[in-house]
């Protein structure tokens, strides 16, 4: 895939961002940035903090950053990698991560589909995709970040028993995303029942866009899948 003609659809920047939040992209975005690799480079993300962490956590499209900053205060021992390209959602997680001191948090601020092939295989424990655009429209389906294509991006990264979680408050958008998911080899549903399904997990914080959704009446479904052992088919 082209690094300089990978088509992107969504917002890159939204209202005019204030000066104590425009200082820490000025200041902090540059200490925790990656920048985009060059082609052919792996990186091991465990290298990539600060501080020693005994596991590295991806989300991808973090929005506001609340869940990817609660995460990381409350697992200090685990590295958050977080991709976004909504520069917004930048500052925004950039003010968190100034308050709490959070050392264990790199961003990529950009198209995360530009930085899965460079992470080292086996290399991910957990990965966030929550809340992205549905791309109701059916003629749009091909936007969805979560395709054949991404997801066998996403079991190469991840190690065997990791976990994938997914949230979703479009009910159209929940079915394609089992349907994606189901149908690939590598991935297995963790749900047992309903609740495991309706129900958010404790370790799994309410966001402002969550909120938003269950004010307006779009339950959200949680969905959570294992990656399977390598050879198991």
């Amino acid at each position: 895939m082209d690094r300089d003609r990978l088509p992107f659809h969504g917002r890159r920047k939204g209202r005019r961002i204030r000066a104590g939040r425009q200082r820490l992209l000025d200041e902090l975005l540059p200490r925790l940035a990656l920048a985009r690799p060059e082609p052919g480079a792996t990186l091991d993300p465990a290298t990539l903090f600060a501080e020693t962490v005994e596991a590295v956590w991806l989300e991808i499209g973090f929005g506001g950053g609340e869940h990817l900053a609660f995460q990381a205060a409350q697992n200090r021992r685990v590295g958050l990698l977080g991709c976004e390209v909504f520069v917004n959602g930048l500052a925004s997680l950039l003010t968190q991560v100034e308050a709490a001191k959070l050392r264990n948090v790199r961003v990529f601020p950009d198209d995360a589909r530009l930085l899965l092939p460079h992470l080292a295989e086996a290399s991910i424990e957990r990965v966030f995709v929550l809340f992205p655009d549905p791309w109701p429209k059916a003629r749009h389906a091909e936007r969805r970040f979560i395709q054949r294509a991404t997801l066998d991006a996403l079991a190469r990264i991840m190690a065997e028993g990791a976990e994938l979680r997914l949230a979703s408050d479009d009910a159209d958008h929940v079915a394609w995303l089992l349907q994606q998911i189901l149908a690939h080899p590598e991935f297995a549903w963790c749900a047992e029942r309903a609740d495991d399904w309706r129900l958010r997990p404790a370790d799994w914080p309410e966001t402002r866009y969550e909120a938003k959704a269950w004010r307006e009446g779009r339950p959200p479904a949680y969905l959570r899948f294992r990656r399977l052992p390598r050879g198991i088919r």
